[in-house]
């Protein structure tokens, strides 16, 4: 065979071979590559968002309409006031923080403010005292009658914990400022558990105390 005829021959076999081997791969790489398409698709479903619990506060004392309120989360101290009705003419928020935040199932106590005392008349230095006047007859016969019909003590025993001002005023040595921290105490600390708690009250000592001993309960 001659040498040029021989050469073509051979080229012309390579490039058949090399087409036969390109279109086998081209379908199989085609195959290769096709993605599924009946494969389903699953749709999750959303997370559950956390639901919020609102708050039950329990609030007493100097507003004007206690009880237990039911508040959003993250109430504070002045929404629970609000929910009330507002304060009292007689209420004290200087010690409150009114933008405290409220726990659920808290008790908040608004305090009374403490009674107003009269001002003293001072006397100055080289101020002469005044002497009394010398009662007549007439008025120490009147002063004696009206000592002897004031009562000793109440007629009755007295409830610490559901007396009112003018039944605590009857106590002897209570006046109406020691009468109203009486009521102070028992709305902020609860009710008296025994009566010798009361000596716990600003103004009422161990004298105070035996004076009034039995006349009083916590029943």
């Amino acid at each position: 065979m001659h040498p040029v005829l021989g050469q073509i021959k051979y080229h012309w076999r390579t490039f058949l071979f090399g087409l036969c081997v390109g279109l086998i791969a081209v379908p199989l790489i085609l195959l290769l590559n096709q993605h599924p398409t009946n494969t389903p698709i699953a749709l999750l479903p959303p997370l559950p968002t956390p639901t919020q619990i609102s708050l039950r506060i329990h609030l007493i004392g100097a507003v004007k309409n206690p009880g237990i309120y039911q508040l959003p989360p993250n109430a504070i101290v002045q929404d629970a006031i609000d929910a009330a009705g507002g304060l009292t003419a007689q209420a004290d928020s200087s010690q409150l923080n009114l933008a405290g935040l409220l726990n659920d199932g808290q008790q908040l106590a608004i305090p009374n403010r403490p009674p107003t005392l009269l001002p003293t008349s001072t006397v100055g230095p080289g101020t002469p005292t005044p002497e009394p006047p010398t009662p007549t007859p007439s008025a120490l016969t009147k002063s004696q009658s009206a000592n002897s019909q004031q009562p000793a003590g109440p007629t009755q025993v007295i409830n610490l914990n559901t007396a009112t001002q003018v039944e605590l005023e009857s106590l002897p040595r209570i006046g109406p400022g020691i009468a109203q921290r009486i009521i102070d105490y028992r709305t902020l600390h609860g009710p008296f558990t025994s009566p010798e708690q009361i000596k716990n009250v600003k103004g009422i000592g161990e004298a105070t105390f035996n004076a009034i001993k039995d006349f009083i309960t916590v029943k």
